[in-house]
């Protein structure tokens, strides 16, 4: 029996608890987790925003761990190696979608934490198609973001195209790991915070930023593309506001507040708005080239596994700067 952190009902916190070891099943592999990192996305499935998450549900989806044990018809894996598990869990392999490499877009896809058990635990299963692995030497906290955050900041800079000034509105973990890679691209980043929250632009202009201030605040100059990572709607027509014609605003998370009206005027001049949806395994591989290159460096803050609701609460808050991870 292994311990894990379990959601029962959404809204409620999760519970501590003693439930039974994954099994490896054909196609499977079974993984002894070394730090599991605490995504946004977890919140917005512990509060409710996403719908129909399996339950009793094991979240997490940032996992870096060691491979305890192979099921039958898994090759390139062997006994201890370090393997990384991201939100995509599978995919029907045979869809349009599938066939047409946006895998991401797949409606039969499952996804770890959410529609199978994922990471907030001392185990889990995963499929071993949707494995990667991970540098042996480093540290599992630092290398636990790059799993999503990484994944969809880097994926939401992919979608910006050529962009070389680049605003950035929600600056946590998704943020501080793309913008490393903004800048090792010769791109120029503007940081937008909540409005005074320092500790963030502190870290924004230690990052190599270009400019850090509120979302209540104008960019110096307009902008090529803006990134949306925070999950508020009313940033999209501010987004807007400050790029310049023919530019994008490219929203990254998985759930936004509502969208507020706003004048037309705003997205003429060919703008467009475009959402961020998942990932595809050949994002993994090319960001965690990319990220060993840089190389991307998560700033995190480390909680033990049965202190998840605490971490969690203070990524509700806004009191995380940069990236949670729980450690079993």
């Amino acid at each position: 029996m292994m311990r894990a952190m379990v959601l029962h009902t959404p809204k409620e916190p999760l519970q501590f608890e003693r439930v039974a070891d994954p099994q490896a099943a054909p196609g499977q592999i079974v993984i002894g987790i070394e730090a599991c990192g605490v995504c946004r996305t977890d919140l917005h499935i512990v509060d409710g925003e996403l719908r129909h998450p399996k339950l009793p549900l094991i979240p997490g989806h940032e996992i870096v761990g060691r491979v305890r044990h192979i099921g039958a018809g898994v090759t390139g894996f062997k006994i201890g190696m370090r393997v990384g598990v991201p939100w995509l869990g599978s995919t029907c392999g045979h869809c349009s979608y599938c066939e047409e490499d946006r895998e991401n877009l797949c409606d039969a896809a499952q996804f770890t934490g959410y529609t199978r058990d994922g990471g907030y635990a001392e185990l889990c299963g995963a499929d071993a198609r949707y494995c990667f692995p991970l540098d042996e030497t480093a540290s599992a906290v630092s290398l636990a973001p790059l799993l999503c955050a990484g994944l969809i900041g880097y994926r939401s800079l992919r979608m910006a195209g050529d962009a070389e000034l680049i605003g950035v509105y929600g600056f946590g973990a998704a943020a501080h790991l793309m913008t490393q890679v903004a800048i090792f691209e010769d791109r120029e980043v503007f940081a937008f915070t909540r409005p005074g929250d320092h500790a963030a632009q502190v870290m924004a202009r230690k990052l190599g930023c270009t400019w850090a201030g509120g979302s209540d605040e104008a960019p110096p100059e307009p902008l090529d593309a803006a990134i949306i990572f925070a999950p508020v709607g009313a940033l999209i027509p501010v987004a807007l506001k400050a790029v310049r014609k023919g530019g994008s605003v490219v929203c990254g998370g998985i759930h936004m507040s509502a969208i507020p009206a706003f004048d037309y005027a705003l997205l003429w001049g060919e703008r467009s708005i475009c959402s961020v949806a998942n990932l595809t395994r050949q994002d993994a591989i090319a960001f965690l080239d990319l990220a060993a290159r840089v190389p991307v460096v998560a700033q995190t803050t480390a909680f033990p596994l049965r202190e998840a609701n605490q971490a969690l609460d203070q990524l509700r808050a806004g009191a995380i700067t940069g990236a949670a991870v729980l450690v079993p």
